[in-house]
C-alpha cells in the first residue's frame, strides 16, 4: 500500500535518456523517456475485496515531440514483460510521434516488470487472482483518463498501440473503451487463435513453413534429427543423448526427453517469430535472418544431432559462454506450448494461459517437423488445476471481446507478417473501411512496430506508411469532433 499523499499524485522515480544503437547501424539518440509510477487501483471490479487499495504501476513517458495540449497521445498497451523491453523495440511509435507531434506513453501491464500489486507475494494464491485481461484494460483506461487531466490534454485524441498480446489489448481497448480510445494499431495480434478459434496444429505448422520455405531440405533435416533423438530415447541410450546435446546432466527418464524436445522446439519457435533482417536484442539475442542461419547450420553439419544442438545454441548460447545446456533452467514448460519465458514474468504469463488466454497448440510430426507433443484442453485443465488451483474457461475471450464478430467495430488496424507463426491466428482480411488488415510479405513478429532500419524490406516500409496515414486520418477526425463539441 502507499500513503494517502502518494495517492494524490503520480510519483516520478527517475528520468532516463535512452541512447542506444540502432542494432549497430546508427548512433542517433533516442527520445528521453521518463520512468514514472501511477497509483493504480488494485481491484476495479470489487469494492469490498481491496477497497480503494492501490499499487504502483510503472509507465514511461516522453513529451519531446508533443504539441502540448492539442497533439495526439500515443499509448502503448504493455504486454507480458518489462515495459522497457517494448519501448526499446517499438521505435516506429516514437518516429510517428515526431511526425504527428504526439505525446508517447508506454504503460506496464500489471504483474509484469516492476508493476507487482503485492510485491514478491504477487504470485501467491489468491493474490495472483487480480491478474486478468479485464483488470489490465481498466488500468489503462484509468491511467489515460487521469494523465490527460493532469497534463491538460482533455481534448487530445488517444491512439493505442501494441504488439502480440499487447496488440490484442489494443484491440480490446478500442472495443471496451471507445469513449477513451479513438483508434488502435494491433501488430501481430492473434486475437482469434488465443480465443480458441483456430486449429491446434496451425502454430507449429506455420513455424515449420518458415524453415521449409527457406529450404525443404532444412525441414527434412530437422525432422530427421528429432527422429534420431527419439530412436536413442527408445533404447535409453541417455549417455549418447547427453554427449550429442552437451547436456549438463545425463537424462534418465521420459520426462527428461520430453523436456529436451520442448526446449529444442522452443528454439525454432523463437527463431521463426524473430526472423528479422538484422540482428536484435529482443527476447534474447538473435543474428540477422535467424531462420537462414538455423537452416545453414542444420544443413552444414555432418551429424544431425550435433547440428540440432548447434541450431538450438543460436537461441540458448548466443554468446558461446555456456559449456553445457541445463534442460530445466533454459526452458520451463508451462500452459503456453510456445513458451512462457523465465522469471516472474513467466509466472504471470503461465497464470494467464491457465485462465483467459487459450493456447492448446500441439505438434504432430505430420503437418510439422517436430515430435508428437499433444496439448489438449484436458491436459491444460489438469496442469492449471494442479499449478494454480484454477479451471480454464474456454470461450471466455470470445464472449468478452467479440470473437470474429468484429464488423461493427471501427478504427482498428490489424497488421501481420507472413513470416510470423502467430499471423494466421489473427485478422488477415479487412472487415470494413475502418477495420483494416495489412499483410507484410517479409515481416516477422510485429516488425512494423520496430524503428526504421536500412535492412527493412519494402513491404514493411509500405505498411508503416499506410499505418501512419490511417492514424493521421483518425486524429483529424477526432479533432473535428472536438471542435464541434466546443473544445
Amino acid at each position: 500500500m502507499i500513503s494517502d499523499t502518494e495517492k494524490q499524485k503520480v510519483s516520478e522515480s527517475k528520468s532516463t535518456c535512452v541512447c542506444v544503437k540502432n542494432h549497430g547501424y546508427s548512433t542517433d539518440p533516442k527520445p528521453q523517456f521518463k520512468e514514472k509510477y501511477f497509483p493504480q487501483i488494485m481491484d476495479h471490479f470489487n469494492f469490498n475485496s481491496m477497497g480503494n487499495g492501490t499499487y504502483e504501476q510503472r509507465y514511461l513517458i516522453t513529451d519531446e515531440y508533443w504539441k502540448r495540449g492539442s497533439g495526439p497521445i500515443f499509448f502503448y498497451t504493455g504486454n507480458e514483460g518489462d515495459i522497457w523491453e517494448f519501448a526499446l523495440n517499438s521505435g516506429f511509435i516514437t518516429e510517428l510521434a515526431a511526425q504527428q507531434r504526439a505525446l508517447v506513453i508506454f504503460a506496464e501491464h500489471r504483474y509484469y516488470g516492476k508493476s507487482l500489486p503485492f510485491g514478491q507475494d504477487s504470485f501467491n494464491i489468491p493474490e495472483v487472482g487480480l491478474l486478468t485481461v479485464e483488470q489490465a484494460l481498466a488500468d489503462y483506461a484509468i491511467m489515460i483518463t487521469e494523465l490527460k487531466q493532469q497534463l491538460g490534454a482533455s481534448a487530445c485524441p488517444v491512439i493505442v498501440f501494441g504488439g502480440s498480446y499487447g496488440g490484442m489489448l489494443s484491440v480490446y481497448m478500442r472495443l471496451r473503451y471507445p469513449n477513451i480510445v479513438a483508434g488502435a494499431l494491433a501488430a501481430s495480434a492473434p486475437i482469434l487463435s488465443t480465443a480458441g478459434m483456430g486449429e491446434s496444429k496451425q502454430f507449429f505448422q506455420d513455424v515449420t513453413s518458415d524453415f521449409e520455405n527457406y529450404a525443404p531440405e532444412c525441414r527434412d533435416a530437422v525432422r530427421g534429427a528429432f527422429q534420431r533423438l527419439q530412436d536413442l530415447a527408445q533404447i535409453e541410450d541417455y549417455g549418447r543423448i547427453q554427449s550429442a546435446f552437451s547436456l549438463c546432466k545425463t537424462p534418465s527418464s521420459y520426462k527428461d526427453i520430453h523436456q529436451l524436445n520442448g526446449l529444442l522446439r522452443n528454439a525454432f519457435t523463437l527463431m521463426a517469430m524473430l526472423d528479422y533482417p538484422y540482428s536484435t536484442h529482443f527476447m534474447g539475442s538473435m543474428p540477422a535472418n535467424p531462420v537462414k542461419v538455423a537452416c545453414d547450420t542444420m544443413l552444414g553439419g555432418a551429424d544431425l544431432l550435433h547440428a540440432l544442438k548447434d541450431t538450438a545454441g543460436i537461441v540458448y548460447n548466443s554468446t558461446g559462454d555456456l559449456t553445457c545446456f541445463d534442460l530445466y533452467t533454459l526452458y520451463v514448460e508451462c500452459a503456453d506450448p510456445t513458451g512462457c519465458g523465465l522469471g516472474f514474468n513467466s509466472l504471470a504469463w503461465d497464470y494467464q494461459a491457465c485462465t483467459e488466454i487459450e493456447m492448446c497448440f500441439e505438434s504432430n510430426n505430420v503437418s510439422d517437423m517436430f515430435p508428437l507433443m499433444p496439448f489438449t484442453e484436458k491436459q491444460r485443465e489438469q496442469y492449471c488445476s494442479k499449478r494454480w488451483g484454477v479451471i480454464p474457461r474456454p470461450g471466455w475471450l470470445k464472449t468478452q471481446f467479440w470473437g470474429d464478430a468484429l464488423s461493427t467495430a471501427s478504427n482498428i488496424i490489424f497488421s501481420n507478417g507472413d513470416l510470423d507463426p502467430w499471423a494466421n491466428g489473427g485478422v488477415r482480411k479487412s472487415l470494413s473501411s475502418s477495420l483494416i488488415a495489412i499483410n507484410i510479405s517479409e515481416g516477422a513478429h510485429h516488425l512494423d512496430l520496430r524503428e526504421a532500419n536500412d535492412a527493412d524490406p519494402a513491404s514493411v516500409i509500405k505498411a508503416r506508411k499506410m499505418e501512419s496515414d490511417t492514424i493521421a486520418q483518425w486524429v483529424k477526425m477526432e479533432e473535428r469532433k472536438c471542435l464541434q463539441r466546443g473544445f
